[in-house]
């Protein structure tokens, strides 16, 4: 649908702001051009409309997390076994975390993430759910009361940030690693107000923190203060005391 039958083009156009005459004048206007369901759908996969969609997953984490509480996300392995030590730790960790007037934020997931979620529930608190999308498909665990799936893992990661005091790191996987080393760095690098990163299970995380004073701090890659980045513990109680010193809780 352009011209009518019959009229004749115009010699002028006026589209918005923009004057367009003789030769420039557009066939159609911008409203039909916007519904109109012909064309090329190429446009959908192009980075312009990808940052569309960037905007759109911050602002829906901006908005659903905005009113939360103090926070403190809990990660850990996807694996975890419910009837596992580790399981039974998460779930208490939960709890506790809800009792010392935290919310609990997770990756939403199954095994350690399920777990923290359910004991947040348990003790009646806030319990948060930022999925992810992957090609071996999840979904959120019963035990999320708010739940956001993203699309963009950089844009999970914000979140995870932004709306917690601190970290408390569950025995996981390289996602887990790929979390904690980026809060790490955050830290060391203050690109945001220091907060507490503990790690929990002292036998799990031994190798790593030996590897990072045997081989990354004493081959000069990084600094012996940096190992004060993070604590590691066995104790559910002390690590919300951990966590609730530093956050001024």
């Amino acid at each position: 649908m352009g011209i009518p039958e019959g009229a004749s083009k115009p010699e002028e156009q006026r589209l918005g702001p923009v004057l367009r005459r003789r030769d420039q004048v557009q066939p159609g206007t911008t409203d039909q051009r916007l519904l109109d369901t012909e064309g090329d759908s190429e446009w959908v996969h192009t980075d312009p409309w990808r940052v569309m969609r960037i905007q759109s997953e911050f602002v829906e984490g901006f908005g659903a997390l905005a009113e939360l509480p103090s926070a403190i996300s809990v990660f850990g392995s996807a694996r975890t076994k419910p009837d596992s030590p580790e399981y039974e730790a998460g779930v208490r960790l939960g709890r506790a975390l809800v009792a010392a007037g935290f919310a609990v934020i997770t990756g939403g997931g199954p095994g350690a993430m399920e777990a923290a979620n359910k004991g947040a529930r348990e003790a009646d608190g806030i319990s948060v759910g930022l999925g992810i999308e992957l090609p071996f498909e999840q979904g959120l665990n019963p035990h999320v009361d708010i739940g956001v799936n993203f699309r963009y893992f950089f844009v999970r990661k914000t979140m995870f940030v932004k709306y917690a005091q601190g970290f408390v790191v569950l025995p996981g996987g390289l996602g887990t690693l790929d979390e904690l080393f980026e809060a790490l760095t955050l830290v060391q690098t203050r690109k945001v107000t220091r907060f507490p990163i503990v790690l929990f299970g002292t036998e799990y995380w031994k190798g790593l923190v030996d590897w990072l004073r045997d081989s990354v701090v004493a081959g000069g890659k990084a600094s012996e203060r940096d190992l004060l980045l993070f604590h590691v513990t066995d104790d559910v109680d002390e690590a919300v005391a951990l966590v609730s010193k530093e956050t001024g809780r």
